[in-house]
């Protein structure tokens, strides 16, 4: 007879008994053997009852097993605490492998991509931030942050120190010849760049040293699974780390990162150049992660002829360099290299360069302003993190799949 029709009591009785020999079975080497025979003795009732069609003997049957095992098993102590612990480590675990094997986050620090998307941007105000209610909405839904540190003295900047706390938040510490110290929720370079903050300059009681607001980077995630099953694809946004990369950057806002040796980079002329001018490399200095268009293939002749782009001799064909090259609706065009870095890729319209085997290209968006192949070659093929994705926060223009 299928289980379907059964009687209540006669499933849960042998779902009973099946439970009781699972028990038995894992601890039969260590209760005695008189314990043994009894706990047999009770499943074997309890299955008979259950063959018989017998709901007496089945809730007796199951009292005396119940017993049994009241008094023979341990009494789980603080069972709903462990049960949550259960939980709640599956779920780093689950967690951790997603962010390694499938899809990670990823925080855009600069504008070097705008405005396809968007780093740190500070926008100063004359007006005093709104209320509490209003600051929590934008903080939220836009990703920003109010500030408004006003002058307690007539006082002047000594020192200013960028300052990250819990790993995810970055405050500002501004000192005064008069002892005061003022926290600003906003990176330092922004304060620089955006409000104008230095060392040296002087302030009256009253007076703001820095008010408005700062909206966050985009933040946005990185689909690590795609390119081990395909290669990258002209048009891409991907994200990739700086190691063996001479990303050493002393004129442009978001270079940080010091050259590593020009020795280990796959290009020779970044080691004949750097011998010839007597750079020196630091083999110390961190990688960092960068998130660029991906414009160029191996084997791919690039050349920029402002404000475009182009590819094996044909304008780049991709939506979003065809969107940079138009210069509208905030974007610039395509610019040539600097002439004063070291590898000075492209740096004139009659300037083209290959891409090597197993390395891509790499641009950002806001070509004006982004540290990127140009200055410091194409990205080996084991630096590729991943292609950008999706922007998940804040829930802005740039909330949805990246293009």
């Amino acid at each position: 007879m299928l289980s379907f029709f059964l009687p209540k009591y006669v499933k849960q009785g042998r779902q009973f008994a099946k439970d009781a020999r699972k028990i038995l079975d894992y601890k039969r080497d260590i209760w005695e053997a008189d314990t043994v025979r009894d706990f047999e003795k009770e499943i074997r009732t309890m299955e008979a009852g259950c063959n018989q069609r017998d709901a007496q003997q089945v809730e007796e049957a199951a009292k005396a097993l119940n017993a049994h095992c009241v008094a023979l098993l341990p009494k789980a102590e603080d069972a709903a605490w462990r049960e949550n612990c259960e939980v709640f480590l599956v779920a780093i675990v689950v967690a951790l492998a997603v962010r390694t094997f499938f899809l990670q986050p990823f925080t855009i620090p600069t504008g070097s991509m705008q405005p396809t998307l968007n780093g740190i941007l500070g926008y100063p105000t004359t007006e005093e931030p709104p209320n509490a209610l209003v600051r929590l909405w934008d903080t939220a839904i836009r990703g920003r942050t109010w500030i408004n540190a006003v002058a307690e003295d007539d006082e002047t900047i000594r020192g200013m120190e960028e300052v990250s706390r819990l790993f995810f938040f970055t405050y500002t510490r501004i000192d005064t010849d008069k002892g005061h110290t003022y926290w600003i929720h906003a990176p330092l370079r922004t304060l620089h760049e955006k409000f104008g903050l230095n060392s040296i300059r002087d302030f009256h009681r009253g007076e703001p040293i820095a008010r408005g607001y700062v909206e966050t980077g985009d933040h946005v995630f990185v689909d690590k699974m795609s390119y081990q099953f395909r290669a990258p694809h002209r048009g891409d946004v991907f994200v990739f780390n700086t190691e063996r990369l001479p990303t050493n950057d002393p004129g442009r806002q978001h270079g940080s990162n010091e050259p590593n040796d020009p020795a280990d980079f796959d290009l020779p002329e970044v080691a004949r150049l750097a011998d010839q001018r007597k750079v020196k490399f630091d083999m110390s200095a961190p990688s960092q992660f960068y998130i660029k268009r991906l414009v160029g293939l191996p084997g791919d002749e690039l050349r920029v002829d402002p404000p475009r782009l182009f590819v094996n001799g044909k304008p780049a064909e991709s939506r979003g360099s065809e969107r940079v090259m138009s210069a509208q609706n905030g974007y610039e065009g395509y610019v040539n290299g600097r002439s004063d870095f070291l590898l000075r890729i492209m740096r004139t319209p009659d300037d083209p360069y290959t891409v090597p085997p197993k390395h891509y290209m790499a641009m950002g968006d806001n070509s004006n302003n982004s540290s990127d192949s140009r200055d410091w070659g194409p990205v080996p093929q084991q630096n590729i993190m991943g292609r950008g994705l999706f922007v998940y926060w804040p829930f802005g223009p740039h909330w949805g799949f990246i293009h």
